[in-house]
Order: structure tokens, then sequence, then C-alpha cells
């Protein structure tokens, strides 16, 4: 069962998220990441890797186009019985142009030696119906 500190260690692992991608700190990837991480940025047509070597190459790709700033919201943790960790938030984007993007976060975290890490990251894009 999670308790206020895990919940609190997981709220700030996305906020970390936002703060070492904006920072364009590509090499601090493994402290969000665990070892066998699946990311899944097909949404953004930028395919679904494996492991922070294969993040960080996708992050730091000359054609990688991030926004300015990331905002994560509307974070809810859950605990299914066999004891994986969800986490569903909302994230926000801020463009180089002003303009604002909306995601889904689907993500699943595990408590590792060093902390907690996303094993998977999924973003949905959010559309105009």
């Amino acid at each position: 069962m999670l308790d206020t500190a895990d919940r609190l260690a997981i709220h700030e692992l996305l906020g970390l998220y936002g703060h070492i991608i904006d920072a364009r700190e590509w090499h601090r990837v493994s402290e969000l990441f665990s070892a066998d991480a699946r990311y899944d940025m097909r949404e953004f047509n930028l395919g679904e890797v494996r492991g922070p070597e294969a993040i960080r190459a996708l992050w730091s790709a000359p054609e990688a186009a991030h926004p300015l700033a990331h905002h994560a919201t509307n974070i809810v943790v859950s605990e299914d019985a066999d004891g994986t960790v969800r986490v569903l938030s909302k994230g926000l984007g801020v463009g180089p142009n002003g303009r604002v993007g909306s995601v889904i976060y689907r993500d699943v975290v595990v408590r590792t030696a060093h902390g907690w890490r996303f094993a998977s990251r999924a973003a949905e894009l959010r559309r105009a119906p």
C-alpha cells in the first residue's frame, strides 16, 4: 500500500520530468525512467522506445521539437490489486509561439533503489472533437 511519502515522491517525479526536459538536461533521463522503461510518443509521430538511452536519443535528436515548458496537473495515483502503481495526469505544453497544447499521460511507476521511476509513460494528445 502506498503511503503519503510514496505519493509525494510520485508527484515530484512528474514535476521533475518537466524540469529536466525543459532545461534540456538529457543526461539526467535515468533520474526519471527505469532501466527497461517504455516511452510511447506515437501520438506525436515519435514512435515508442525502450530504456533511458533510447529516450535520451529521442529527446536530443536534432529534429526533436520540444515545447518551451511542460506543466503537470490533475495527478491521480492509484494502486492495482497486484501492486502496480498507475498515474493518470494531464500535461500542458507551451510552445515558442505561446500556443498551448494538452496531453493525457498514462504512466506506470516503480520504486527502485534510487527512488520512483517511470516504467511506462504514454501521452495521448488532446484534440478538438
